[in-house]
């Protein structure tokens, strides 16, 4: 089997091709400028330069491939991005479907995002089938998932098979300084404050095993989340702390504080000064105490997760 991953240079990317090396021969779609310092060397990668914005590279890209795992996106939550999270997530994904169908490639899996489910300030718990609703708490970032998925929905009704899965917050390596192991800096730099609201997280590692045993059961025309739990941040941070032997947060930060702080650290990424990923908004959405419900995938595969003192000592490992 050929299976094509965008975004194997990536931190969730490099794991899938990890596990997708159990299943057949793995190509790997880069810009020619991208670093492959997480893929590491013990796999045998066929590389194919291209880009999402280029159609013609991903014909020529998925050109023999049984399998695409579509990975490859932004993710960002400053102002500055958004023409971008909507020309790479929305319209990079719109390429690649088309080109699939044009090349007659059938079955494709698209990595969104919890982000893409939607939130409200309603509704706290969530599932797969919550309906995508415009809210104050999705950001430019969710926007541009959600219509990608919409891209990959309208791939299916054109002929594909195709499988969404959604991960939550996604923990790997520390070393890899990606967007989602910020917060365990923050730990490692004994930050003394935390929001009140609860962290979705998943182990990057059995986020990418229960994608491949997904593909395995043939679990098409299906989107799943992706998620170990949902607890406080207080929790995960005194956790996380223990584990390190580092200092616990100990303020909690008020609603209107953490926003200040947002908009704070949105005008010093304007002046490039900054590149916390906290935002007003974002600030305002780690104040929610809101539950993303992986049942799905965890009945139907009878998955055991890692627990989080093992991902949290494996993620600061070299």
């Amino acid at each position: 089997m050929n299976i094509l991953i965008t975004g194997i240079t990536g931190l969730f990317g490099s794991q899938l091709a990890q596990e997708f090396a159990q299943m057949g021969e793995l190509f790997g779609l880069k810009r020619a400028n991208s670093s492959l310092d997480l893929v590491g060397n013990n796999l045998n990668i066929h590389w194919v330069e291209g880009d999402l914005q280029d159609y013609d590279s991903l014909i020529a890209a998925v050109r023999g491939m049984d399998l695409v795992i579509h990975c490859a996106g932004l993710v960002s939550f400053a102002a500055r991005d958004s023409d971008a999270l909507y020309q790479v997530n929305t319209e990079g994904t719109a390429n690649l479907v088309n080109a699939m169908l044009s090349s007659g490639i059938e079955r494709l899996v698209y990595v969104s995002s919890v982000a893409a489910i939607g939130r409200t300030t309603e509704e706290t718990t969530y599932d797969e089938e919550f309906k995508w609703a415009d809210s104050p708490l999705n950001t430019e970032y969710a926007i541009s998932k959600y219509r990608a998925e919409l891209e990959v929905w309208r791939g299916e009704q054109e002929g594909l098979k195709v499988l969404i899965v959604n991960p939550s917050m996604i923990l790997g390596k520390i070393s890899t300084h990606r967007t989602s192991t910020a917060i365990l800096d923050y730990v490692l730099q004994e930050n003394t404050f935390y929001p009140k609201g609860k962290l979705n997280y998943i182990d990057v590692r059995d986020a990418a095993q229960i994608t491949r045993l997904l593909v395995e059961k043939e679990a098409w025309g299906e989107r799943f989340i992706l998620n170990k739990e949902s607890i406080s941040f207080l929790e995960f941070l005194n956790r996380a702390a223990k584990t390190y032997n580092k200092k616990p947060p100990r303020f909690a930060l008020s609603p209107v504080w953490s926003g200040t702080l947002g908009k704070v650290f949105g005008f010093m990424r304007l002046l490039g000064l900054s590149d916390n990923p906290l935002t007003a908004q974002t600030a305002r959405i780690a104040q929610q105490k809101i539950t993303y419900q992986p049942t799905k995938a965890t009945e139907l595969l009878g998955f055991s997760y890692r627990s989080l003192e093992e991902t949290l000592i494996w993620c600061n490992e070299p």
